[in-house]
């Protein structure tokens, strides 16, 4: 897969030599709030990128790595769908790069993948997220309760929400 250009971000496959700067951004204590994990993020972020199932890529803004989008599929003729997920260091939060990040995988996944439907899986109570996804097109499908266990132990809810190609923002 080539690299996929935004307005403002560039998306490329995931490598190695990403590892520690993705890393350090999913340590900071807000990625960290919504992403969880071990001790061994690096661990965790290179299992990521080892899982035949889900394809990661490393988001850039200005020469610099700042986050995360990864993507998976459903490959079922039935139910063929792809879902997306990524993270962003908070240091850029507000820019509206995670709505370029989000809309620049969403082309590709419609227009070169030819995926009708695309979901995405926010936490219930994270706002931020939810409107950096509904610039994108995407709209609330339903809450699913008790859907994640947080850091804190507890079950919270999470937000299904879908865009079908026709709705996404360009």
């Amino acid at each position: 897969m080539s690299d996929l250009y935004g307005a403002d971000v560039v998306l490329r496959p995931s490598a190695l030599a990403d590892v520690p700067a993705l890393a350090a951004i999913r340590a900071t204590p807000e990625v960290r709030a919504r992403w969880l994990g071990e001790d061994d993020l690096a661990g965790e972020i290179i299992s990521d990128l080892e899982d035949p199932s889900t394809r990661c890529l490393t988001i850039r803004y200005r020469g610099r790595i700042v986050g995360m989008i990864q993507w998976y599929s459903e490959e079922d003729p039935g139910y063929r769908h792809a879902g997306i997920d990524l993270f962003l260091d908070p240091s850029i939060h507000g820019r509206g790069l995670g709505t370029d990040a989000v809309r620049t995988l969403a082309r590709h996944l419609v227009d070169d993948r030819g995926y009708h439907r695309l979901v995405i899986d926010p936490a219930a109570d994270n706002a931020a997220a939810i409107r950096c996804y509904e610039k994108a097109g995407f709209r609330t499908v339903g809450v699913m309760r008790q859907y994640e266990r947080g850091a804190d132990g507890t079950w919270h809810d999470g937000l299904l929400m879908d865009l079908l190609a026709a709705e996404l923002v360009r």
